[in-house]
């Protein structure tokens, strides 16, 4: 029976993990992993080796810190200064609090904006360092939800 709801509650956080990797609201792979720690809870821990194990580590501990960096160095490869970039990563710490749920990307964008205007930067250029920091968000999305993805798939193959 214990085994069986834990099977369970993994599975549900495979679910948020996955809504969560294009959600800002929820961790996606981290619940993934969490997940996938419940089911070698319930099914012993040799569903997988020991390197794949620090590998999802790894992973996880990767997207996370690549969740906030991509965008940041997004703007800067699109030409942003200084100010536009600690204007991005406050806009994304102040849009996470006040805008859920897309206030990371939206805030993070308006930041770089307001940034590079503040610098002195035309309005085109302000833009351009704002789009910068979307495609640097779309990176880390992707890059979320191949993550999830794989741990999804790794946690049914395990069941299987």
């Amino acid at each position: 029976m214990l085994t069986s709801l834990l099977i369970v509650a993994g599975a549900m956080l495979q679910l948020l993990g996955l809504a969560g990797s294009v959600l800002p609201v929820l961790a996606g792979p981290p619940l993934n992993f969490i997940g996938l720690i419940i089911l070698g809870l319930a099914k012993g821990w040799d569903i997988f080796s020991p390197t794949l194990w620090l590998i999802l580590v790894g992973v996880t501990v990767l997207t996370m810190i690549l969740d906030y960096v991509l965008p940041i160095s997004g703007a800067r490869r699109y030409g942003s200064t200084k100010w536009g970039t600690w204007g991005a990563f406050l806009g994304m710490l102040l849009g996470v609090f006040l805008f859920p749920p897309f206030g990371l990307i939206l805030g993070a964008f308006l930041g770089a904006v307001v940034g590079e205007l503040l610098a002195g930067k035309k309005d085109r250029q302000a833009l351009r360092a704002g789009w910068g920091v979307f495609v640097g968000y779309f990176f880390s999305l992707l890059l979320k939800v191949i993550a999830s993805g794989v741990m999804t798939f790794l946690f049914v193959r395990a069941l299987v």
